[in-house]
């Protein structure tokens, strides 16, 4: 999956960026790598899903997709 991330220069510092596609995800980092190892966890908690909220009978499974 490729997302598009749009990187601000933060006035104190370092940078902070935000993700469009994903409402609320967004992250700060003190150097451009920093930053970019920071948005690969934000976007992971963004997306991640609690299975345990969900009534699943013995024929449900949980499938994982790469997009």
């Amino acid at each position: 999956m490729n997302l598009k991330v749009i990187v601000h220069k933060a006035e104190e510092g370092g940078f902070w960026a935000e993700v469009p596609a994903i409402e609320g995800c967004a992250t700060q980092g003190e150097t451009l790598d920093e930053l970019l190892a920071n948005l690969r966890e934000a976007i992971e908690s963004c997306l991640s899903v609690d299975l345990e909220r969900f009534e699943m009978s013995d024929n449900d499974q949980v499938l994982e997709i790469a997009v």
